[in-house]
């Protein structure tokens, strides 16, 4: 970062910018490189990337500006203009664009121009894939768990997220539990992957992958943000390609009838997860309903993080198991608990 270049006229995806903090609103902190969260005061200088935020529980935005003005999107620094937002949340910071940062060549910089490369290796870890019901429904802390579970056998695991909007705390938290790496769509250049085309996420999916092998790993805890009916998360989980690559799935839901729908839509795409895990596990009653609707055991965050699915893990990955095979091994497991 050497230059300040005039603001784009039409932002692009990536695009990095240099903002003073206009108004505080949503967003009253910035979260660093170094993975501090910074307040935010009226007046500071921050350099923001243009992208395109999709959160249910927040803001529906895109990578646009109105003239020299925009709106924070989040506290990983994306910005761009609020299309919607959640009736709860607060009316987004707005920022005043003071120019694009360029190179010292004075060219314009774009975080793509910082993805890694590829380093195809000879051997893929395992596959898990955790997806879920919605936003804030313990996909996060189930990957979480799930590398500290296996972390107990010794294994090298790595933890991706895949899918989502840039934020540091959930990559650090895989690495809290464990992960011998921690990889996330800014590795591949991604301020965000809401719009980005399936050949795009699964290109990005391929690197990733090959940098967690190239780190060692033997098993790969992958995240899929937001749920099922989102546009990327939804062109992922019907790709054959994608699927085919996956040895196991967990389910991640909010409550008992959101995991029973949820479960229900994997199978009509004939995706059969191994358990149910997430918000819905921490009350017994709760448990009770999502196991009775689906037939799944549903597990808590601290039977992950003891090793309790390692053993159904490992069958299911090794045999690559599918459909009915999978229903089987769960009702052996169910026998055997």
């Amino acid at each position: 970062m050497s230059t300040l270049l005039p603001c784009p006229p039409s932002p692009k995806t990536g695009d990095i910018v240099l903002a003073r903090v206009e108004r505080i609103g949503k967003n009253a902190s910035l979260e660093l490189a170094n993975g501090r969260r910074c307040t935010l005061h009226e007046g500071d200088l921050l350099a923001a990337v243009f992208g395109n935020r999709y959160a249910t529980l927040q803001f529906e935005g895109y990578a646009q500006s109105n003239g020299d003005s925009c709106d924070l999107l989040s506290m990983g620094g994306l910005c761009g203009l609020v299309e919607s937002k959640h009736a709860k949340s607060a009316d987004p910071s707005r920022l005043r664009l003071l120019g694009a940062i360029g190179d010292p060549n004075g060219s314009p910089l774009n975080l793509r121009d910082f993805g890694l490369a590829p380093q195809p290796q000879p051997n893929h870890p395992k596959v898990v894939v955790v997806c879920g019901t919605s936003m804030d429904a313990g996909k996060t802390h189930t990957a979480m768990s799930l590398i500290r579970g296996l972390r107990k056998e010794g294994l090298p695991v790595a933890g991706i997220k895949l899918t989502g909007t840039a934020t540091g705390k959930d990559t650090w938290n895989m690495l809290d539990a464990g992960a011998c790496v921690a990889l996330d769509f800014v590795d591949g250049g991604f301020p965000s992957t809401y719009l980005s085309t399936l050949e795009e996420l699964v290109h990005l999916y391929d690197l990733l992958i090959s940098r967690a092998a190239a780190a060692g790993a033997s098993w790969a805890i992958i995240e899929i943000a937001d749920g099922l009916l989102q546009r990327e998360t939804a062109a992922l989980l019907q790709d054959p390609g994608f699927t085919a690559s996956v040895g196991a799935w967990i389910f991640a839901a909010g409550d008992p009838l959101a995991a029973a729908g949820g479960i229900g839509i994997l199978r009509n795409w004939a995706i059969e997860p191994l358990a149910i895990s997430g918000m819905v596990s921490m009350s017994p009653l709760c448990v009770k309903e999502a196991q009775a609707a689906t037939q799944l055991p549903c597990l808590t965050a601290r039977e992950l993080q003891a090793g309790t699915l390692n053993g159904l893990l490992q069958e299911a990955t090794s045999k690559g198991a599918r459909g009915g095979s999978v229903r089987a091994m769960i009702r052996e497991w169910f026998l055997n608990a």
